[in-house]
């Protein structure tokens, strides 16, 4: 079956946190706008499409809340029509809360969840849907919050700080003298 919206998944695959795969159509700031790619059986599947619904599902990244370049990164990052797995973790109304994975080569996935955190461009948040008791929550928790400690470590992202000469030549430029001095010269330099 081709699921057309997030009521139509059933709870039982939610609750199982399955797999499915989809079509990438649309990256914005509520998450991304795929389409389902249903189980193809050959000469069935050319008969069912003519039935299916059509509809985009929004799947959200679970356990992550993007900065500001999150999504500029995702966008770049991914291409429209771009084949990927989500592995339903909970629904929140219309949105799918998932662990999203991204094929690299032919045995390589990154999951993009933990690939923003690792870049910095975002922060662990809660992992709706999950019990905040399960294995699983703490386990991926653990996963995400690694990744967010790699940024960290390495200074990127939003947790880049500035160097010392940086903020020394920030200051350096803000400074009334200097831009005094500045204008001086240019006014020398015109007259």
């Amino acid at each position: 079956t081709k699921f057309a919206s997030a009521l139509d998944i059933p709870v039982g695959f939610i609750e199982k946190n399955v797999k499915l795969r989809g079509k990438l159509h649309h990256i914005t700031e509520k998450g991304l706008e795929v389409e389902h790619i249903p189980i193809s059986i050959p000469f069935i599947t050319s008969l069912q499409s003519k039935w299916q619904p059509q509809g985009l599902l929004l799947v959200r990244l679970a356990g992550v809340e993007l900065a500001a370049g999150g999504v500029a990164w995702l966008q770049q990052e991914l291409k429209p029509k771009q084949v990927i797995w989500f592995q339903l973790l909970g629904r929140e109304d219309l949105a799918l809360e998932c662990l999203v994975l991204v094929n690299k080569g032919r045995f390589l996935s990154v999951c993009l969840n933990e690939e923003i955190l690792r870049q910095g461009l975002g922060r662990t948040a809660r992992i709706e849907g999950l019990h905040h008791d399960s294995r699983l929550y703490w386990k991926l928790h653990k996963r995400l919050l690694q990744a967010e400690l790699k940024a960290l470590k390495k200074n990127k992202g939003i947790w880049r700080e500035e160097s010392y000469s940086e903020r020394i030549r920030d200051r350096m430029s803000n400074n009334k003298f200097v831009q005094t001095l500045k204008q001086f010269a240019s006014w020398l330099r015109s007259s």
